[in-house]
């Protein structure tokens, strides 16, 4: 079976050792740690992550490329998209590690699903496309600054740990690469619920320029000037002004009976 780069999977391998190691010790791994892996591709990171940790297992949704890892390592391998997987499973084994060179057509969805859905992983650390990275670490009144930035944010603490250059893999992208570290937020931090606030954020955000009193009124009219009496925003202010703590106040707000 053919382990060639598949273009349709979005897969660049990395053949750089100096990265993969630098990634493997942002995670921290010890002898008593269970380590999860999305898309080992050809286990340059998978083998370094089974050295240092006490249990391996591996997502890889392209079966070729599955196969070969399951008959040289001592990992246990899934075949299977990592978009399937119910992310809620993972807070039965708590401070479970993860990794990952997340493909851009996945990176996205699949970041947005794991923050949310679970709440016990120990530490995860992702190489993703750069533009991802900076939407995904960007701070309020930034042009990256957007629904991801805020949904990430809410859910988890977000680091841009280093840069990656596209000649440390195979084939080679036209895109450079960053790698983020994420740790979940304490449950104290979850002043908001989930569903409200992905609501607020797809309206808030498909209207970015819009002042906010003129959103509300369009979505909310008969409650515009009490969610803005309750909140204490400025009629006057654009989404992509509001940190991510006035998101929460703002869902609450507009959802409050």
């Amino acid at each position: 079976m053919s382990t060639g780069a598949k273009k349709s999977l979005g897969q660049n391998f990395l053949i750089d050792q100096n990265i993969a190691r630098k990634i493997v010790a942002s995670l921290d791994l010890g002898p008593f740690d269970l380590a999860l892996e999305i898309g080992p591709g050809r286990g340059v990171l998978t083998r370094l992550m089974d050295r240092d940790a006490g249990r391996v297992l591996a997502l890889e949704k392209d079966a070729s490329l599955a196969f070969a890892l399951e008959k040289n390592s001592k990992i246990l391998m899934v075949n299977m998209d990592a978009l399937h997987l119910d992310w809620r499973r993972l807070d039965r084994r708590p401070g479970i590690k993860i990794a990952g060179n997340l493909p851009y057509n996945i990176a996205q969805v699949l970041l947005w699903d794991l923050v949310s859905q679970t709440r016990k992983f120990g530490k995860a650390v992702f190489m993703l496309q750069k533009e991802v990275a900076q939407r995904i670490t960007s701070a309020p009144g930034c042009k990256e600054y957007g629904a991801l930035s805020v949904w990430i944010q809410s859910h988890v603490r977000v680091k841009l740990l280093f840069s990656v250059p596209p000649w440390v893999f195979r084939p080679r992208p036209r895109v450079h690469s960053s790698v983020i570290g994420l740790t979940p937020l304490p449950e104290e931090k979850f002043f908001f619920d989930s569903d409200k606030l992905s609501q607020v954020l797809k309206i808030m955000f498909q209207n970015r320029r819009k002042q906010l009193g003129r959103i509300l009124k369009t979505y909310w009219n008969n409650r515009k000037n009490k969610i803005l009496a309750l909140s204490s925003l400025d009629a006057a202010r654009r989404p992509e002004q509001l940190s991510p703590q006035e998101f929460h106040l703002l869902s609450r707000c507009i959802f409050n009976d």
